[in-house]
């Protein structure tokens, strides 16, 4: 029974932190209590235990509660030790099962990516990247779908710097044709590669945003000209961009508060 009474508790506490979470200028004991159908009593002392532990705090003027720092504290801790790699590589295993194609996934480092994890998939397909190789920005889907998310600054002295050098007859090397790409990408949420960095290859790629709303990865699928036909990169993109929202979201990233930035 004692044991029951405890766990009881425990949800209730849980229960509490959740309405309280659910109000920026917090809630009062009595509202709290109508919204759990328990007496006045038994919250005050749960939140009395919640404050002591730096759970929830009390605004002394309004005497309503609300989120303490101390889920602050925790939050940082949990972000800090999220693992890009290990967090995304679930999803694309599971990309890699639906497509069979070369599933990669880069970070972003002084101007270019870096291969972080490679899949080979199922297909046979001969391709210059490798786990731990860096790429060019302009030429390459995750390149393109960092940069049009970077800071505009930011991607001008990268484009500035390394310049836009011709790796095959479908690279784009104007600059203001490249800003014009890097603008569709933006608003289309995916880009491509149209044979841009390697011939015969071809990729759909989407960003990956931390916590913070900044761009940090990018995920891509890439494949023979044969089977990355404009017809399956239509459908591909939709669902490489579902991949791309989950890998962000358990990074702690919230679109609807990047929106507001």
């Amino acid at each position: 029974m004692e044991r029951e009474n405890l766990v009881k508790s425990v949800s209730r506490a849980l229960h509490i932190i959740d309405i309280v979470s659910s109000k920026k200028e917090g809630l009062g004991v009595t509202e709290i209590a109508k919204q759990m159908d328990i007496n006045k009593s038994s919250v005050y002392r749960i939140l009395s235990t919640l404050v002591q532990h730096g759970y929830v705090e009390q605004d002394k003027e309004t005497e309503r509660y609300k989120l303490g720092y101390k889920f602050l504290e925790m939050s940082s801790k949990l972000l800090e030790s999220i693992d890009l790699r290990k967090e995304a590589k679930p999803y694309l295993q599971q990309l890699e099962k639906e497509t069979n194609e070369v599933i990669h996934l880069v970070v972003y480092d002084q101007g270019e990516v870096i291969y972080i994890e490679k899949l080979e998939g199922t297909e046979t397909l001969r391709m210059h990247s490798k786990v731990g190789k860096r790429a060019p920005m302009h030429c390459t889907a995750v390149g393109k779908a960092i940069l049009a998310h970077l800071p505009v600054n930011v991607a001008l002295e990268i484009i500035e710097r390394k310049g836009l050098p011709k790796h095959t007859d479908f690279t784009i090397t104007d600059r203001d044709m490249f800003l014009e790409e890097l603008e569709k990408v933006k608003q289309k949420g995916y880009a491509l590669d149209l044979e841009e960095n390697e011939y015969g290859i071809r990729c759909v790629a989407v960003p990956i945003f931390d916590y913070t709303g900044s761009v940090v990865a990018a995920v891509s699928i890439s494949g023979p000209t044969i089977r990355m036909t404009d017809e399956r990169i239509e459908k591909l993109q939709e669902r490489i961009q579902d991949i791309g929202r989950q890998i962000s979201k358990r990074l702690g990233y919230r679109q609807k508060d990047h929106a507001r930035q």
